[in-house]
């Protein structure tokens, strides 16, 4: 009896189906027909972009908050396109699945039409990055693929599928006569804590006078939020987030206390140089850590990194003590310990409490009538617009990190919030749209707010289309401060002649321009106008933005950062 037949593509949609993959994002491509033709009739769900960069944002967004891998598909010249989604993507370890249709592989190395040596971009930039040269190992490779993105250290992957395999034809069960005969997704291996070592670290924590968890993205990736906010309140012991990073406790829970960034929220810089042990988990000490180096870390602490995977270790040989633990695993153990830290807990809730006063005060002074709205009072009055079912996402420089200040605020006086997202550690403008369709994508019912700078809605505003598209209205406030303002600002402190230079924009009416794109667009010069204007978009039912006229307000990490650049030191 003869097998029946199907062409490369097919089988590769068949491999990403196998595996649950629900969502695909791409902007179509002759090279990728063939798989396409395999999604449809696999009934995939996939979603056509404007951009492949808006492809690569989305599958990002929706693998954020799913927790689960996504699928960007682009051609050859598209995965040009999409390399700044993998850079963004790599920095928050979302797992990513990007595949590229790629030059023929017959000719490979003689200039084939498109020819691009994607495998190699893509490497610095991925976990794994392959060229499948043979059709039957099509599945093979996706397994591959899925378990490099999935295990230990998670993060994007790249599968490079050459048009002449994409278009041959092969057995429809070409590759599956080996093991793993099931090539279903298999439960993610779970690194378990040696007990020697594990006893170690227990007992530095059962003899600390002033311990405090810093949470870092590993935390998100393997579950385990739960966990950590079971630790904080059990043990009364604070817990602060490593910035730009996936929110791991909502703001208004009792055990978080902020970002540990000095400049965001300065109350952490005490918390930290007071501290007797330092529980790094999830998390790397890269930069926003100083490295594990003073001054961030004094000498006088003990510090520890908790992480699932070597990969993660390996980043922190500064740490005084290490130890592989999947954090869950970990933050069971940990809340077995005999003991609580109230008096040093409740330090850290006074402390925030009197910051949190210490702005409001500020923000209070510094909104004045017939001026200009301060980003702060925007990001607050958006907030208290929203329900705790509702997400917020905040794109841009300063108005990321006002956003970040505001939603902290705003966490203490008791806003929930059904999620957040932003950049993460790249600080990749333009990606708010995109996050705030995924999220809309997952939660239709809910109302999905974008607050993005000007500058950062015009690197990736075009994602806009995907959400009248697919009928997934969300609301975009636009920060319009006419110009790249966390630039301007820093060459104004930085240039001898105290001014800004190729950084301002023209008048730009954002809000006609959903108008004209069938959606819904006000124009707010005073504060007042924000909360009815607001109410009114996302009641509307349609893809709206708020157009709000702000001044450039100069956040304090911008501050910071221009100060240290000016001392020529970039860390």
């Amino acid at each position: 009896m003869n097998k029946k037949n199907i062409r490369g593509g097919s089988l590769l949609a068949r491999a990403l189906k196998e595996k649950g993959i629900d969502k695909v994002f791409t902007l179509a491509g002759g090279f990728c027909n063939p798989a396409l033709e395999g999604m449809m009739e696999c009934q995939m769900s996939v979603i056509n972009c404007p951009h492949e960069q808006v492809a690569g944002h989305l599958a990002d967004g929706h693998a954020r908050i799913t927790r689960k891998p996504a699928v960007c598909l682009v051609g050859p010249e598209g995965f040009a396109n999409a390399v700044p989604a993998m850079l963004e993507a790599w920095g928050e370890r979302s797992p990513v699945i990007f595949i590229t249709g790629s030059s023929t592989q017959k000719r490979q190395g003689s200039g084939g039409f498109k020819e691009i040596d994607d495998v190699a971009i893509a490497a610095p930039l991925t976990k794994y990055s392959v060229s499948i040269n043979d059709g039957e190992r099509i599945s093979e490779f996706v397994d591959r693929a899925w378990t490099a993105a999935t295990t230990g250290y998670s993060g994007p992957v790249h599968i490079s599928l050459p048009v002449d395999i994409m278009f041959s034809s092969f057995p429809i069960d070409a590759g599956l006569d080996e093991r793993p005969y099931n090539r279903k997704p298999r439960p993610i291996p779970r690194a378990w804590p040696d007990p020697s070592s594990l006893s170690r670290v227990l007992e530095l924590v059962q003899k600390a006078e002033r311990p405090l968890i810093i949470g870092g993205h590993g935390i998100w990736w393997s579950g385990a939020e739960k966990l950590l906010e079971t630790a904080g309140k059990t043990l009364q012991m604070p817990i602060f987030n490593v910035p730009y990073h996936q929110k791991l406790l909502g703001e208004e829970n009792e055990a978080y206390m902020g970002l540990a960034d000095f400049h965001q929220y300065h109350p952490s810089k005490p918390a930290i140089h007071e501290s007797d042990l330092i529980l790094m988990l999830g998390g790397r000490l890269d930069n926003q850590m100083n490295f594990g180096n003073a001054p961030f870390f004094p000498e006088t602490t003990t510090l520890v990194c908790i992480n699932g995977s070597h990969e993660e270790l390996d980043y922190n040989r500064a740490a005084d003590d290490v130890l592989l633990s999947d954090p869950g695993a970990f933050l069971q153990e940990l809340t077995r310990i005999n003991r609580t830290w109230s008096g040093w807990f409740e330090q850290q809730k006074t402390r925030r409490a009197d910051w949190v006063t210490e702005w409001s005060e500020q923000i209070a002074k510094e909104t004045v009538e017939d001026q200009r709205i301060h980003p702060l009072q925007l990001s607050l009055d958006v907030q208290a617009e929203m329900g705790e079912n509702d997400w917020l996402i905040f794109d841009g420089g300063n108005t990321h990190f006002w956003s970040e200040i505001a939603v902290n605020i705003a966490g203490w006086k008791g806003q929930k919030l059904g999620g957040i997202l932003h950049p993460g550690n790249y600080s990749l403008l333009g990606v708010g749209v995109s996050f705030g369709i995924s999220a809309k994508n997952m939660h239709p019912d809910r109302n999905v707010v974008v607050i993005s700078g000007d500058g950062a809605f015009l690197s990736g505003g075009l994602s806009i289309e995907v959400a009248f598209q697919e009928g997934l209205p969300i609301t975009v406030v636009i920060d319009n401060n006419g110009g790249l303002d966390c630039i301007s600002q820093q060459q104004e402190r930085l240039f001898s002649n105290g001014k800004h230079f190729a950084t301002d924009f023209r008048e730009i009416p954002f809000h006609t321009m959903f108008e004209g794109l069938g959606g819904y667009g006000e124009l707010v010069t005073k504060r007042e106008e924000i909360g009815p204007a607001l109410r009114r978009a996302m009641k509307s039912g349609k893809t709206a933005c708020i157009n709000v006229k702000c001044r450039g307000v100069i956040s304090p990490i911008v501050a910071a950062t221009s100060d240290k650049r000016d001392k020529a030191s970039i860390e």
